[in-house]
């Protein structure tokens, strides 16, 4: 429960962040059963939309310093992605790998392919189809926050599921 309600706390204080810098793609992922318009924006989102996906689900997840192995927490979001994906399939993701600003641009780079490539490893692992799920890294070229402190490079360790619409044949 604690958990759980630590990260809701960072998702909310991550998609006001994520608002801010208009670095990033998405907003911060959120873990509730209960989505109400404020978490959305005021939108109004449909289900089976992307900002619903979003918010419910959780579009992101973090990583430890200089790692790409998923924690349990990363799993449990990636779980969701993998259920609302399986119902979803007119979606294609991509997912992002990004680092903090530590180390060299190159360094940071192939860390995020290994972070990117660890959540295709286990979306793939729980039956989305591979040729649904492209990846990219930017490595430490967009940043959620830029400080050079534990929290901004904490919320800058990161692999971030986008969506879109797969084309139709």
């Amino acid at each position: 429960m604690i958990r759980r309600l630590t990260g809701m706390l960072l998702a909310v204080a991550l998609a006001g962040c994520a608002a801010n810098s208009g670095n990033d793609s998405g907003q911060a992922g959120m873990r509730s059963g209960e989505i109400s318009e404020q978490a959305l924006g005021g939108v109004g989102a449909e289900p089976g939309s992307i900002a619903y996906f979003q918010a419910l689900t959780g579009d992101r997840v973090f990583f430890e310093v200089d790692e790409s192995t998923l924690s349990a927490e990363a799993v449990s979001i990636l779980d969701a992605q993998v259920e609302w994906l399986s119902v979803h399939r007119r979606y294609t993701a991509t997912v992002e790998g990004h680092a903090d600003e530590r180390g060299t641009r190159e360094y940071n780079l192939a860390l995020g392919v290994r972070r990117a490539v660890s959540v295709r490893n286990y979306l793939v692992s729980q039956g989305i189809a591979a040729d649904r799920i492209a990846i990219v890294t930017f490595g430490k070229e967009r940043p959620v926050e830029t400080c050079s402190n534990e929290f901004c490079w904490s919320v800058n360790r990161r692999a971030v599921t986008v969506l879109a619409e797969a084309a139709v044949s």
